[in-house]
């Protein structure tokens, strides 16, 4: 029978789980719960449904995006959670909605570590001596019946989080216990920590194998590389591992109810005695699953997906199923020896990377190095430090590599000082007339942000704005962009964040950001952004008011599309910007022509993308929504009016911002808007979204991952007092945002443009500037200028006129008169001719 609708929870930013090669996603509904930095791995483009959260671990959050994806999507028929601290909620996500699977009580004995050593303790099997440590006297009692040392840790944890070691009634005296965590305690023990990697088939092990640390967990968390060797069974290597073998198919049989992999950690003494630590039931942390995979030829991922899913579990070892199996479990599987470090960075996170290295004869066969300027935050094994794997015939050859590698891997860092200035970098700085005002806003925010910029060309008049804050970079290649920004970033000892108000820099930034650990809209978003296909896709599989669409590659096409979609039909490139290449074909006889020229068109910077889209025409007044998004909110903060002309080719010519809060539209607005971020995965940054009201409510045209253009952020300073800009530089830094309105005025600005094409000689704003309420005249065109109208040429634009007033009236006015002030001179250009 199908699995009807499977709702993955997912959090890795790694490659840990390839969930497309688990399920057919084009045969099931599969959607995901995941985070902004997540997302990354995740087939979303096969998704049904795609919800992101600030946390996995934000209960409330996760519950409310698997609600929003059942109503879309179907009630779920499986629920998938494959990282550990995931487990208990979705247990009870399973129980919520009778769902099959492991439920919270099935969970209980393998998460709350004293009910397991009392469980385990049970069973008659080898387990420390363990107590709840509810205060200072419960663990003194502990200590005068056992001895100090003593491990005082949280009964619920991974990754030794929160685990203290106390050596004395004074270090017990000075230690805080927490007031929502409950503790145990237990004596420490100075034995070797193994762990057991593998699967339990429900009844017997399966393929398992067991390895030594090099180091401890306790220890790594206090700055100490982190590594782990298997065993292999030459010599008494043997007799060890059927020691392990034994007790780790007791311990699972103990505390599974069913089928699970699992990660099991013990201890040996010197003699040889074993005692459990701890089992989890999920694959092991750090690189094991990447091990497993890549040297062993299982993936562990794949068989806990299988058992959440109740699909046959692609490997489970070749585990005896006779009576001998219970005092007998198979050995682990022969093969390759592997091994795997985790170098942690030389200063306490936050802080940011200086420099990596790795010797040249590490022996490792994959390792990742964290980018000089990344801001390390922590959080887990995935984002502690350097990480590599090794492979070899033998432990003792594996454990050399690893050794060698551990004692010559550097990972240099400093601390970042959350209260020092921060330092904003803007990849991207536009032309001045647009965007000089966009940099006025970041220096007023002086003493608590510095500005800084990388863009292609020298510095010209950015300089007084960034003074040898500057770094110059080709920055269509993301590596070379990359450490322009490191660059800039090395030796800040305050935060750093990145910005770019660029359309053609968007996805360069998006993947900065992401290699460096800064706040960004996520390569995902601004992909969906970029591309108005995938735009459409998720916009329609979210149930978002759009357009209704088809995607064509030849004339004809084209025109089949527009006719079943209706006409008249609006046709445009995938890609490219400023409504270049859109049309409106109002017959059949002009989508030909429209197709060609979408098809045709191109916008510097941008790469073009396969195909044209034909839509239907939204009829209907067309607005700009801007929107601050932090953590998933979505607040508006600006709508504007836009001004069309020059049809059928929706050239903007102006823009009108306006009080829009009592508009009968205002509610439903900012709700299809929310929805539309939703969908594209957008939890971070400044957006500018484009709507027509039509007959049936709002509906989208498309969504910008940007600070708007056209001046429409100055216009909406100018009209409400709410700075868009320093917004954006305040949401990439992570901070609180005041987006109050000072004042609720009406700012518009008019563009003028040439009767015809022509070359300027010279454009006199002079009159223009002086017409009372008008605060801007800004020339847009220098002297020998081509500018050649649409089609033909882009954004041709001779000057900008931006006037304030107390209503639409008395802005039109005030520009109407300036307008007629404008004097220019100009050279007729001639048409070119038809080919």
């Amino acid at each position: 029978m199908p699995l009807e609708h499977v709702i993955i929870i997912h959090r890795w930013t790694d490659h840990y789980a390839d969930y497309a090669a688990y399920l057919d996603h084009t045969a099931h509904r599969v959607s995901y719960v995941t985070t902004e930095q997540a997302v990354h791995h995740l087939p979303v483009d096969q998704a049904a449904g795609v919800r992101l959260v600030a946390s996995t671990e934000h209960t409330k959050a996760v519950r409310e995006a698997v609600d929003a994806l059942a109503e879309r999507g179907g009630v779920p028929t499986r629920i998938v959670a494959l990282h550990e601290t995931d487990l208990d909620l979705a247990a009870e996500l399973r129980a919520e909605f009778d769902l099959p699977g492991v439920r919270a009580d099935d969970l209980r004995p393998l998460r709350d570590k004293l009910l397991m050593a009392r469980r385990l303790e049970a069973a008659g099997l080898p387990v420390p001596a363990t107590a709840e440590a509810a205060d200072h006297a419960a663990v003194a009692a502990f200590a005068a019946d056992h001895g100090w040392p003593v491990l005082v840790k949280p009964r619920r944890g991974t990754a030794s989080a929160g685990v203290t070691r106390l050596d004395s009634a004074e270090e017990l005296a000075r230690f805080p216990f927490p007031r929502d965590t409950s503790l145990l305690v237990q004596p420490w023990l100075p034995d070797r920590i193994l762990h057991v990697d593998g699967v339990f088939t429900g009844e017997n092990l399966g393929a398992w194998r067991a390895s030594r640390y090099l180091s401890t967990c306790l220890d790594f968390t206090a700055g100490t590389p982190l590594a782990s060797v298997e065993i292999d069974g030459a010599g008494a290597g043997a007799e060890v591992l059927k020691g392990i073998g034994e007790l780790t198919a007791a311990v699972a049989r103990a505390l599974f109810s069913g089928p699970s992999v699992f990660h099991l950690e013990l201890f040996e003494s010197d003699t040889g005695a074993l005692t459990v630590l701890e089992i989890g039931a999920r694959p092991g942390g750090a690189e094991v699953p990447f091990i497993w995979r890549d040297v062993h030829g299982i993936d562990l991922m794949a068989v806990a997906f299988a058992h959440q899913t109740g699909a046959p579990a692609p490997t489970a070892g070749t585990a005896a199923t006779d009576s001998t199996a219970a005092t007998n479990p198979p050995g682990p599987p022969a093969g390759r020896v592997a091994g795997w470090l985790l170098v942690p960075p030389s200063a306490p996170t936050p802080c940011r990377v200086r420099a990596a290295t790795a010797p040249d004869d590490s022996g490792a066969y994959a390792q990742l190095l964290p980018e000089p300027g990344m801001l390390m935050r922590g959080g887990g094994y995935e984002h502690a430090g350097a990480r590599f794997r090794f492979a070899g015939d033998s432990t003792g050859e594996v454990e050399a590599a690893v050794r060698r590698t551990m004692r010559d891997a550097t990972l240099v860092a400093t601390p970042v000082d959350p209260e020092a200035p921060a330092r904003l970098i803007v990849v991207g700085c536009g032309n001045p007339p647009y965007r000089r005002y966009a940099l006025d806003s970041l220096n007023a925010l002086a003493g608590q942000v510095e500005t800084a910029l990388v863009q292609p060309r020298a510095l010209d008049w950015q300089r007084p704005y960034v003074a040898d804050r500057f770094r110059q970079a080709d920055t269509s290649n993301t590596t070379g962009t990359t450490r322009a920004v490191a660059a800039l970033l090395a030796g800040h000892p305050g935060p750093g964040a990145l910005l770019t108000w660029d359309e053609t820099m968007l996805e360069t930034t998006a993947e900065v950001a992401r290699r460096l650990g800064l706040p960004h809209m996520s390569p995902q978003a601004v992909s969906g952004c970029r591309d108005k296909l995938t735009t459409r896709r998720l916009l329609a599989a979210a149930g978002v008011p759009s357009a209704r669409f088809r995607h064509v590659h030849s004339r004809r096409d084209a025109e089949l599309a527009a006719v079943s979609l209706g006409l008249p039909a609006v046709v445009k490139p995938r890609s490219l910007a400023g409504s270049i290449g859109v049309a409106l074909a109002a017959d059949r006889d002009q989508v030909g022509p429209a197709y060609e020229l979408a098809a045709a068109s191109a916008f510097p910077g941008i790469d073009g993308l396969a195909g044209v889209i034909v839509e239907e025409y939204l009829s209907g007044d067309e607005l700009s929504v801007d929107c601050a998004v932090s953590h998933g909110e979505v607040r508006v903060v600006n709508v504007a009016r836009k001004r069309l002309g020059f049809a059928p080719y929706f050239e903007e010519v102006g823009h009108l911002v306006a009080p829009w809060q009592d508009e009968p539209w205002a509610v439903e607005v900012r709700s299809v808007v929310a929805e539309a971020h939703a969908a594209l995965g957008i939890r971070t940054g400044l957006t500018h979204t484009e709507l027509r009201l039509t007959a049936t409510g709002p509906r989208i045209v498309e969504v910008n991952g940007r600070l708007g253009g056209d001046f429409i952020p100055l216009l909406g300073a100018l009209a409400t007092g709410v700075d868009q800009v320093a917004a954006a530089a305040r949401i990439a830094l992570g901070r609180t945002l005041d987006l109050t309105p000072t004042r609720d005025r009406c700012a518009e600005v008019r563009f003028v443009y040439p009767d015809h094409d022509a070359l300027v000689q010279g454009v006199d704003l002079t009159a223009a500037a002086a017409v009372p309420g008008i605060v801007h005249a800004i020339p847009l065109a220098a002297p020998g200028t081509e500018l050649r109208l649409p089609p033909r040429g882009i954004v041709p634009r001779l000057a900008a006129l931006v006037a304030t007033g107390e209503s639409p009236d008395a802005c039109a006015a005030a520009l109407d008169r300036a307008e007629e002030a404008v004097r220019h001179t100009l050279t007729p250009l001639p048409l070119p001719e038809r080919p």
